[in-house]
């Protein structure tokens, strides 16, 4: 039964933390409505589009709170279950809008795995400089909730963050991570740093441990409450099995309750109490988790997932573009380097790297903008007519871009 009302939030992850986590605690004890966070600096067509899609009944920001009214043709938009906290806006591997919705007993219970398996004591405090209105920030957020403390929120992770902030625990992606570490900060104050969003490049764990820092790797999703299976390990009560092609699949108390108002994606990806992932992987001879991979073409670039068609359908409407691929490079810094492959419309007027950037950011986050981009005569394709993304990543290897960042 959808009966609990949808609000959602949009508020800075830094002057706004308070409102958000009263907001959160609100929505995990029942007093409050569910929440749906949103970025903020979003482009107006893609918060319209999540709006349109995820349907709130009511927009949260600094300013207050204001009910959305419904188009003439349209009927109030409906709640959700009453046992559904948070909705996490997700674009999965299709690029279309999805809401994760997430019970408060799935979000505790992520949490409370989490704050036992790294040996948290009471009164440690989380440092949060991931942004809220995604999974693993909210993650943060919820573990502080649950152990009775206050995190510090701040826009970045920089030394003098941690050395200020007095906190024992943070979560980070592969960048920042690396960041950290070039910057010299402290990492060894820290007791626990959660690694996760994206595979971490070759070294990075290694040299981080010989700074003094205890990093440990996070695999999950927004469909898990977000890290479920820690250095390879299944958080208590999770379990991990797989498909006959290697797909890994999740079951335990962690797992969303459905995707929003999509009943026919929720079908398809939960089954028998398990959920199906997007990813491959197998279990190695310890009897750890190794994930070899996506099972589609999606894009890690700083722990944030970038989804390539929604990228050539936007700079598609470029006059000067004629027909565009986007694939993910490997970087030390980043994971992954959002590269475009670029035809012209017309040899004498190539675009720019940064008119390319600036057309991707007026419609999409500002991650998804390519940081390369490589001018193409024609597109290599396979005998099925699709792009040759092989060809393209051996080319983009072996040349130099025409613009990069």
């Amino acid at each position: 039964m959808t009966s609990r009302p949808l609000h959602a939030v949009l508020l800075p992850a830094g002057a706004g933390a308070g409102q958000l986590l009263a907001a959160l605690a609100a929505a995990l004890d029942g007093t409050g409505p569910a929440i749906l966070p949103l970025d903020p600096a979003l482009p107006r067509a893609r918060l319209d589009q999540l709006l349109g899609t995820l349907a709130p009944s009511a927009i949260q920001t600094p300013e207050g709170t204001e009910r959305i009214s419904p188009p003439a043709s349209s009927s109030q938009p409906p709640g959700v279950r009453a046992d559904v906290a948070v909705v996490i806006a997700t674009s999965g591997s299709t690029g279309e809008p999805k809401g994760v919705e997430l019970t408060a007993a799935a979000l505790r219970a992520s949490a409370g795995a989490s704050l036992a398996r790294i040996g948290a004591r009471p009164g440690q405090r989380w440092l949060c400089c991931l942004p809220p209105f995604h999974m693993a920030g909210l993650g943060v957020l919820v573990r502080s909730l649950l152990a009775g403390t206050d995190p510090v929120v701040a826009d970045r992770a920089d030394g003098g963050v941690i050395e200020a902030g007095g906190c024992a625990h943070v979560s980070l992606v592969p960048a920042q991570l690396r960041r950290l570490l070039d910057s010299g900060a402290p990492l060894a104050a820290l007791s626990t740093i959660l690694l996760g969003g994206a595979a971490p490049p070759p070294g990075l764990v290694a040299e981080a441990a010989a700074a003094g820092a205890r990093v440990v790797t996070t695999y999950g999703m927004s469909e898990t409450c977000g890290g479920c299976v820690y250095d390879g390990l299944p958080l208590d009560g999770v379990s991990v099995d797989f498909e006959a092609d290697g797909r890994i699949k999740i079951a335990g108390p962690v797992l969303f309750s459905g995707y929003r108002l999509r009943p026919e994606l929720t079908g398809a990806a939960l089954s028998g109490g398990s959920f199906r992932t997007s990813d491959l992987g197998f279990l190695d001879e310890s009897g750890l988790l190794r994930v070899r991979g996506r099972a589609d073409d999606l894009i890690n670039t700083g722990g944030e997932k970038v989804v390539p068609g929604e990228i050539e359908a936007v700079l598609g409407t470029m006059q000067a573009v004629r027909d565009v691929v986007i694939v993910g490079m490997p970087d030390r810094q980043w994971g992954e380097l959002v590269t475009a492959f670029v035809v012209p419309a017309d040899p004498a007027a190539v675009p720019g790297l940064d008119e390319v950037r600036a057309h991707v950011r007026e419609r999409l986050p500002a991650y998804a903008a390519p940081r390369q981009l490589f001018v193409l005569p024609a597109v290599p394709l396979l005998p099925s007519g699709k792009p040759d993304r092989a060809a393209l990543r051996e080319l983009a290897s072996e040349g130099s871009p025409a613009g990069a960042m």
